[in-house]
């Protein structure tokens, strides 16, 4: 028999409801959110089969899959947003209320935004690349922090090569940051810190890239694609069986476009921006590299770029990577410019402009 467990999980608190295959509810109530208190609930229970449990995701969705995968239970993590609109009253919000809803809702199997719970070495490299993104911003904050001070000296161009220690000590020795000296010093050692916080977890990120290793190089022919772009991408996506197709991949990064169409209306938005932003970062910053002339893409961003703008074009070359970064995964192959709609040409172009910048001591055009 297949009993069905909704869960509404909080930091010290989890609520629960539990329903048979008719939908009957046979128990209910709240445990702590502890290894103890789920296994208070199968305690509760004593019925033998299956234990499906639903709950949403969040911040604890991770580790309280695991507990209740270990304790023999079967979880499916729910995308909140998705139990919020398919709730019957969603004006009349209650822990109890929620956990029911979870629970009827994986009884009839209406949920369809079931969240990925990756691996454990997928996990763990996804965590080590956010607390290297963590004290990458925090280097950058103390920059930016020090560019706002030597703006009132007139330095501001020197913040443009704190880049290393050496950089920052040629700084505090210039005779015209004066007073600033003790600031400036206070966020040097604070950026010291963090580089090398950023240092030993890009070590460690190496080693936990060590079972994705050839599929990494792989990522990395990929002209801009570097080495935390593509750790990145096989972070996030896990694995390129969850994706039927490169289209897929797409929409769970978020570079999908948003669109209406209804009745003889079509309209086209902004991208939908679902999923995982650094990622997103990451691809749009390796598309970057296509605005040069010897880059493969070229051609397609030169074409975007001269329809609808330079950011437009930065986002399609995004989209056209994330597709290629996918078949190349799924296919075990490394790039290979013959697969693109491409063809092999220097030339020299040249166009004849009539207007230009009017230079600051030419005189207006007459009427």
């Amino acid at each position: 028999m297949t009993v069905y467990i909704g869960m509404d999980v909080h930091c010290k608190k989890t609520v629960y409801v539990v329903q048979e295959n008719s939908g009957q509810v046979i128990a209910q109530g709240s445990v702590p959110t502890s290894v103890q208190g789920f296994r208070s609930v199968l305690d509760r229970l004593g019925t033998p089969g299956t234990r499906k449990v639903g709950l949403e995701s969040g911040p604890q969705a991770k580790w309280v899959s695991g507990v209740l995968s270990e304790l023999g239970m079967r979880p499916v993590v729910i995308d909140a947003r998705e139990v919020r609109a398919k709730a019957r009253r969603i004006n009349q919000k209650s822990d109890s209320r929620d956990a029911f809803e979870i629970c009827d809702g994986i009884r009839r199997g209406i949920y369809t935004s079931i969240v990925y719970v990756p691996e454990p070495v997928i996990e763990r490299l996804r965590q080590l690349l956010s607390r290297r993104r963590h004290f990458v911003r925090l280097c950058t904050s103390q920059v930016n922090a020090a560019k706002y001070l030597l703006r009132a000296v007139g330095l501001s161009a020197e913040a443009a090569s704190l880049k290393s220690d050496a950089a920052w000590q040629r700084l505090m020795k210039r005779p015209a940051v004066g007073s600033l000296r003790t600031y400036l010093a206070m966020h040097r050692d604070l950026w010291l810190v963090a580089q090398e916080k950023v240092s030993a977890l890009e070590g460690e990120s190496t080693g936990a890239l060590k079972p994705f290793q050839q599929t990494a190089e792989l990522l990395q022919t990929v002209p801009g694609v570097g080495l935390i772009t593509s750790a990145s991408y096989i972070a996030v996506l896990g694995t390129p069986g969850r994706f039927a197709d490169s289209s897929r991949v797409v929409s769970y990064i978020g570079l999908a476009v948003s669109t209406y169409s209804s009745r003889e209306k079509e309209r086209y938005g902004h991208i939908t921006k679902r999923g995982s932003g650094e990622l997103r970062m990451l691809l749009c910053e390796a598309a970057h590299h296509a605005a040069n002339s010897r880059h493969p893409l070229n051609p397609y961003f030169r074409r975007t770029a001269a329809r609808h703008g330079y950011k437009k074009a930065v986002v399609a070359v995004a989209q056209r990577l994330a597709r290629i970064l996918f078949q190349m995964w799924r296919k075990g192959q490394a790039f290979d410019v013959r697969q693109l709609n491409v063809v092999a040409e220097s030339a020299l172009r040249a166009r004849r402009v009539y207007w230009r910048v009017r230079q600051p001591n030419e005189e207006r055009i007459k009427a």
